[in-house]
């Protein structure tokens, strides 16, 4: 099945300004260090901006968006470009052509897309906070779904990261679901946890060692693939 992607992106957006509004702006992000809330606010609505540029065929891929620095400025920026992207993608609907990061495309990748984008700095924004996401798995198994199949075949394709000549498989315990990472035919190395914590292991958010993975197989196979630029 797949999530409603501009649905759960509201949602996630919704979340997000929610504890940006409650959180200590100069509170530092140890996920993105050494950002403070206020980094991750203003990078993430300067991306909300510059995904409705490309949605609407305005931006290009390495267009910058100019982002506010006045600590008063970053809330209303952020919230300002959550609604300008919703927006955007509701005017369009899913089908409407449009650049992507992978060629011509349509509007429904950058609904994936920013739901998945917000996913992880929504988990960056909690934990800074020491709080925890819960989100529905199937929103969840979809974003290690992109990076298998969209993220990590661009980063190759980029040369950003050698080919993954050995196979990783990933598990996702609450969802029914597993992939396979790299090019092999076979995995050499199984990772096995809720279908969050292994996007946050492959957004580099957490480690192998989280208590709520389990690994088997080849330890090396593994430690190879998080080795590499799996994301941007």
């Amino acid at each position: 099945m797949t999530p409603d992607h501009l649905g759960s992106l509201g949602d996630v957006q919704a979340a997000f300004s929610v504890q940006l509004h409650r959180a200590d702006l100069g509170a530092p992000v140890a996920a993105c260090a050494p950002w403070t809330v206020a980094d991750l606010a203003r990078h993430l609505g300067g991306i909300y901006r510059w995904a409705a540029g490309m949605a609407q065929g305005e931006a290009s891929d390495d267009a910058v968006p100019v982002e506010p620095h006045g600590p008063g400025a970053v809330i209303g920026w952020y919230d300002a470009n959550a609604a300008l992207l919703h927006g955007v993608l509701t005017r369009l609907g899913p089908d409407a052509p449009c650049p992507t990061l992978v060629g011509p495309g349509t509007a429904g990748f950058w609904r994936r897309r920013q739901l998945h984008e917000s996913v992880i700095h929504l988990w960056d924004l909690l934990t800074a906070a020491d709080r925890g996401l819960v989100l529905d798995p199937l929103v969840t198994a979809d974003t290690v779904d992109e990076v298998v199949t969209v993220m990590q075949p661009r980063q190759v394709r980029l040369n950003r990261m050698a080919p993954l000549r050995v196979g990783v498989e990933l598990r996702a315990s609450d969802a029914e679901r597993s992939w396979l990472l790299g090019d092999a035919r076979a995995a050499r190395a199984i990772v096995v946890g809720p279908s969050l914590t292994l996007a946050l292991l492959l957004w580099r958010r957490i480690t192998p060692d989280h208590p709520d993975l389990a690994v088997s197989g080849d330890p090396t196979a593994l430690a190879a693939a998080l080795s590499q630029s799996l994301t941007p």
